[in-house]
């Protein structure tokens, strides 16, 4: 599975999940910029597309280079709109593999980014026999937290990762719902 090959993706009943690629960077620009995911996840101080694109470039696409996986941009199948993000992140600071994702507000409560998050985990799995997944949200995140819970992940502590100062809940699931004793 690379990266270079375009034709690489994930399908599910109503999304096509694949790898970032440059041509997203006005997407991301908007993503990256709404109110949810400055409060929730960082604001990138990305001021334009064409800074979007640099992050795809420095930021996303090495992660593909570097672990074989990494942001997929979620695009709704009936349309070809793209309508979020949801990857599996190695981060500093984190002892494991991180589920992350990310929609566009006009798209949350529809179900997309548990669609999309599962299959991820699905694949996280299944693909690359990870034994647990990590995540992490704020604890006023109450709408990701929700949807982790629902999928399987339950709450093991927290931590405040390298070069932030907000401690964020830290979360485990495991390929069977149950760690392995």
């Amino acid at each position: 599975m690379r990266v270079t090959d375009i034709s690489f993706h994930y399908e599910t009943t109503r999304l096509i999940l694949r790898p970032v690629i440059i041509e997203d960077a006005e997407f991301y620009f908007h993503l990256m910029n709404s109110p949810k995911w400055v409060q929730f996840i960082g604001d990138r101080h990305l001021k334009s597309p064409e800074d979007a694109a640099l992050y795809i470039q420095q930021k996303m696409l090495p992660d593909w280079e570097k672990n074989d996986f990494g942001n997929f941009t979620i695009i709704r199948r009936e349309d070809l709109v793209r309508i979020g993000t949801c990857g599996l992140f190695v981060r500093e600071g984190l002892n494991g593999v991180d589920l992350g994702f990310a929609l566009l507000s006009e798209y949350e409560g529809q179900g997309y980014a548990y669609e999309a998050a599962s299959k991820i985990k699905d694949v996280a799995y299944e693909a690359f026999h990870l034994p647990e997944l990590l995540a992490i949200a704020l604890p006023e995140n109450t709408d990701s937290l929700k949807l982790l819970k629902k999928m399987g992940f339950h709450a093991v502590g927290t931590t405040t990762l390298p070069g932030d100062e907000q401690e964020v809940l830290l979360l485990k699931a495991y390929p069977t719902g149950l760690p392995s004793t």
